[in-house]
């Protein structure tokens, strides 16, 4: 009866969705403003309720591997781990997509908790659309993608979850992935209801910017992981492919990195109203595009669910519903959106539209590349491939520049500034820029990775410029604002990734050789022994693991790659090996054996290629920041408020 009350939850959630989505329009009218404004907030509640408990009910299927329920037996085994019975849960087509409305519901009966600030009217609508893409999902589920069919006869044996995702890392990737996604969601109702009440004021942005600033620390944790999780499980050795899946994650996070900037002009100087309302609607569409190409079956990726085209169908209808009318209700209420205030060169606000416009042409860029081969093959049937030589040729020059440009508008005051403003930092900051470019041409990088060497100058030249406004604050550094503790950290984190990713070209050594026990090769500086090959076994998989001793400088350890078999369901792996140091982080991976007895050996050497994912949770703390930041703000005003002023304390 467990996966028939799951069921049950669900068709209970949807119809709530539905209330709640008629609730929310009819604010509209004057008259029903007061009578339903209360109901919208209590139905999104009781939604939210239901939508956990059904996926509370399929967690439970997981973890009693209850094969009597078709989704359980395609993916879960009994000799599994408790974390990847749970993470077999989401790990998988139908539920991911119930894990996915269920964070949306959450987030609505969060947004009706917890914003009694807003305008009511506003609130309303905004919850309104917010149940109304929902009960999209909630249709999907249960006319197309049912999680909880059942099985006659039941299995005799679960096929287990997919062994590239037994990681503890992509255990917890996925769901911080869609709570960014779904973060952007209440971003998108906002702007629907703006469009709907004709106002896009401070007020309304202050009651999104939140929501924007938390998808976007969720975004970049699950791009920061999932990168690290490709490196390490997949044996390629690098961190990026481009491959479209990644694509589909890195075009919100741009979209939301666009967004958090105007949305904080619109709060702090009432500028920006109709760009911040474009970027609502586009940041929530990459999330729509994302979904659609996760789970539509076009694309063949580790990353994607491969399923019928009748799903992806229905996706595709979904992402035309909501994003067209989204675009039809801006072309029909634009005219009624003031700009706002305006603004000169230079300013903040003139440097924040600039980072903008820099993120939007690296986004269409993207956004280009990853479509044309699809809409190609369409067209003419042919299959055309874009991959890392279109991306890196175009993107690296603009990303650059935009890494340049993204500190220098934190230096600038709001509304009106003087270009000397920026002189100093400009200067000491070009000075680290030139000391560096003539060090990596002394050392012949120019000649053979010129661009690796120019990033290489700019993160450091950057990482400068994002330190300097701790100086412009005039107070000791734990009396500075967790604002600007936040900004900087945030900016940092971009220029130590932009580092890591040029030192793992200007820096990496390769070695890719065949070997018998007993035998040694050369990595740059390092001498590697390949001592021996011995078997291994564990719960559901065997494996050949081996002891390679790895040294250099009169220091020593060994490291052991390993090729496993797993049974549920049939796969391959090679399992990495790392060594993390103070200078980088060396990698080995373990190949087939040949008919000569040699084993396949392949490792890098990557000095501080740690800093490309140590950048991306440091970024993501810097957002963190901000958000305390705010609900200290939120607090104080709070304890301002309930005490009794002056006046009242002498009468009491």
């Amino acid at each position: 009866m467990i996966a028939e009350s799951g069921l049950i939850f669900l068709w209970l959630a949807a119809m709530m969705a539905l209330l709640q989505s008629l609730f929310g329009i009819s604010v509209l009218n004057n008259r029903l403003e007061n009578l339903f404004s209360g109901a919208v907030k209590i139905t999104a509640i009781i939604q939210a309720a239901l939508a956990l408990a059904a996926f509370a009910m399929l967690l439970w299927l997981f973890m009693r591997v209850d094969l009597s329920v078709m989704l359980v037996a395609e993916n879960d085994h009994w000799a599994k781990p408790m974390l990847y019975r749970l993470a077999a849960s989401w790990g998988n087509h139908e539920g991911s997509m119930l894990l996915w409305v269920t964070i949306l519901s959450f987030c609505g009966a969060l947004l009706a908790l917890f914003s009694g600030k807003s305008d009511q009217k506003l609130l309303s609508l905004a919850l309104g659309s917010q149940a109304f893409l929902a009960l999209g999902f909630f249709a999907f589920l249960l006319f197309v993608s049912n999680p909880f069919t059942r099985l006659n006869p039941p299995a005799s044996e679960g096929l287990g979850l997919n062994p590239l995702l037994q990681d503890p890392g992509l255990a917890f990737h996925p769901p911080t992935l869609y709570l960014g996604y779904v973060g952007l969601s209440v971003a998108f109702s906002f702007a629907v209801a703006a469009l709907l009440t004709g106002k896009a004021d401070r007020d309304f942005a202050k009651s999104m910017r939140v929501w924007v600033l938390g998808a976007w620390v969720f975004l970049t944790i699950g791009i920061t992981a999932g990168s690290y999780w490709a490196y390490y499980e997949l044996g390629w050795g690098g961190f990026w492919f481009w491959d479209p899946v990644e694509n589909a994650a890195l075009m919100p996070w741009l979209a939301a990195t666009a967004l958090f900037h105007s949305v904080s002009v619109l709060a702090k100087r009432d500028a920006l109203r109709v760009w911040t309302l474009v970027l609502a609607v586009t940041a929530f569409s990459m999330s729509m595009i994302g979904t659609f190409l996760v789970r539509s079956g076009i694309l063949v990726s580790v990353h994607a669910f491969a399923v019928d085209p009748w799903r992806g169908s229905f996706i595709l209808g979904l992402l035309g519903l909501y994003i067209g009318g989204a675009l039809a209700l801006f072309a029909l209420k634009i005219g009624k959106i003031h700009q706002g205030n305006h603004f000169v060169l230079p300013s903040r606000e003139a440097g924040l539209v600039l980072n903008n416009l820099f993120l939007g042409v690296i986004l269409a860029i993207v956004l280009i590349g990853t479509l044309y081969p699809l809409l190609a093959e369409l067209i003419s049937g042919e299959k055309l491939s874009v991959g890392a030589p279109y991306f890196n040729l175009i993107i690296t020059p603009l990303a650059l520049l935009l890494c340049v440009l993204m500190p220098l508008g934190a230096l600038l005051r709001w509304k009106q500034d003087n270009w000397m403003t920026l002189k100093w930092p400009i200067q000491i900051s070009a000075y680290f820029f030139i000391i560096i470019e003539y060090a990596l041409y002394l050392k012949g990088k120019w000649a053979t990775a010129p661009m690796a060497s120019l990033a290489f100058g700019v993160a450091v030249a950057v990482a400068v410029l994002c330190i300097w406004p701790l100086f412009l604050q005039k107070k000791k550094l734990w009396r500075i604002r967790l604002n600007v503790w936040g900004m900087v950290l945030a900016h940092l984190g971009i220029a130590v990734t932009l580092c890591g990713i040029a030192s793992t070209e200007l820096f990496s050594k390769e070695l890719l050789t065949a070997l018998k026990p007993g035998q040694q090769a050369n990595m740059g500086s390092w001498r590697v022994h390949f001592d021996r090959v011995m078997p291994d076994m564990g719960s559901d998989w065997t494996a050949i693991v081996s002891d390679i001793r790895v040294e250099r400088w009169g220091h020593s350890f060994t490291l052991h790659p390993a090729l496993r078999h797993f049974t549920n369901p049939v796969t391959d792996t090679s399992e990495t090996a790392l060594k993390t140091t103070e200078a980088g982080q060396l990698y080995l991976v373990l190949g087939q054996q040949a008919d000569d007895g040699r084993w396949q050996i392949r490792g890098w050497w990557k000095p501080l290629v740690t800093f490309i994912w140590g950048g991306g949770f440091l970024t993501a703390f810097g957002g963190i920041l901000i958000l305390l930041d705010r609900l200290w703000e939120h607090l104080q005003k709070r304890r301002r408020k309930s005490r009794p002023d002056e006046r009242q304390r002498l009468f009491l």
